[in-house]
Formats: structure tokens, C-alpha cells, sequence
């Protein structure tokens, strides 16, 4: 009787340490190795440094094709501009068209 006695106790009081200590190893093993882990820390850096030099790249180009636009409003058309998007789309007409451009006077 004495010893299931002590044996109970010993083992009521290892519970406590043995969960806590299996929450602990539960939580350090996902902090390491898990899906949002250390680990995985150096991919989603490099994954955001692509993505942030091809955000860049869409920028420049969208101002790039806004100043062309702005070039094209009504009242400030600019005649270079207007000459180049003609001769775009009066030359690339057709597939299997020949266009000769004419000298003007």
C-alpha cells in the first residue's frame, strides 16, 4: 500500500512536466521545421525580393505608358507622338500587306 502510495504521487507529479514539456517540444518543432518555420524564412524572403524588382518593373512601365497618354489628350497632342502611332498602325497593317513608305515634300 505504501508504495502504490509513492508511486502514485511520483507519477501525478510528472504529469504537469511531462505535458508541459511535450507542448514544448510540439511548439519549438513548428517553429523551426513547420510550414511558416525558420526554415522557410530565407524562401519567403527571396520569393518577396522577386516580386518586390517585378513590382518595380510595373511601375516604371505604367508611367512610362501614363506620359504617353498624356502625351495623346485632346488640347496638348504632341505631333511627334500622334506621327508615330500612325505610322504603327498604317504599316502593321495587314499580315502579308507590302507598305512602301513615301518621302514627304
Amino acid at each position: 500500500m505504501r508504495i502504490r502510495r509513492s508511486v502514485t504521487r511520483m507519477f501525478s507529479a510528472l504529469v504537469f512536466p511531462a505535458i508541459c514539456g511535450a507542448a514544448i517540444v510540439y511548439f519549438g518543432y513548428y517553429t523551426v521545421w513547420g510550414t511558416r518555420g525558420l526554415l522557410v524564412l530565407n524562401d519567403t524572403n527571396a520569393h518577396l525580393a522577386i516580386r518586390t524588382e517585378q513590382l518595380t518593373a510595373l511601375k516604371s512601365q505604367r508611367a512610362h505608358l501614363e506620359r504617353r497618354i498624356k502625351l495623346l489628350e485632346p488640347g496638348s497632342v504632341d505631333p511627334d507622338l500622334l506621327e508615330e502611332v500612325a505610322r504603327q498602325q498604317l504599316l502593321d497593317g495587314v499580315q502579308g500587306q507590302i507598305v512602301v513608305p513615301r518621302k514627304t515634300p
